[in-house]
């Protein structure tokens, strides 16, 4: 594991792509999470959401890859609508990293956040060389634990009322998998 993230390739499954994120996204990024169900799923997400903090948070991947903190790629279907996003947040000290997403409404129950997630995983364990890869939702959202699940993750326990949204404390679940636990390890 090095202390900087490469610049992510293009990552490519049977039914999607996942690429860095441009600022011409910004637009799409801002329809999908203007969508309240998106942001009550994800824990920093505002709500209403703007183009303006859509190319914000696109600006701000730069600074992540470069500062070997995180990779964050858009989630494209081959039809070239922007399905959602896909990211890690690295932690090289100690060979880990954070996996979060979030798929736009209109995409949901398609197995998309499943397909681009081993995608994002094989990526973590290989070029990147993690050790650990973990993930968190809010025990409201049992269908991201599905994912997670889906992914080979481990539930490993209840965070109670862990963290606040939107004036709420609410409880996570934690989910991890070993480097060695992937399917594609050797």
């Amino acid at each position: 594991m090095t202390d900087d993230v490469p610049e992510p390739p293009v990552l490519q499954t049977d039914r999607l792509f996942l690429r860095r994120f441009i600022l011409a996204d910004a637009e799409e990024v801002a329809a999908r999470c203007g969508k309240k169900e998106v942001a009550a799923g994800t824990l920093t997400m505002p709500h209403p959401y703007s183009v303006g903090d859509a190319e914000s948070w696109i600006l701000s991947h730069a600074k992540a890859r470069e500062e070997g903190t995180g990779v964050d790629l858009a989630v494209v279907n081959w039809t070239g609508d922007l399905v959602g996003a896909m990211g890690l947040v690295v932690d090289s000290r100690h060979g880990t990293a954070e996996l979060g997403y979030w798929i736009g409404v209109d995409f949901w129950n398609r197995g998309y956040a499943t397909e681009a997630g081993r995608a994002v995983l094989g990526y973590a364990f290989g070029p990147l060389g993690l050790r650990r890869v973990y993930a968190f939702h809010f025990v409201r959202n049992p269908a991201s634990g599905r994912v997670l699940e889906k992914l080979g993750m481990t539930r490993e326990g209840v965070w109670r009322k862990h963290v606040m949204k939107w004036g709420v404390a609410e409880d996570l679940v934690g989910w991890g998998i070993l480097a060695e636990e992937h399917p594609d390890a050797s």
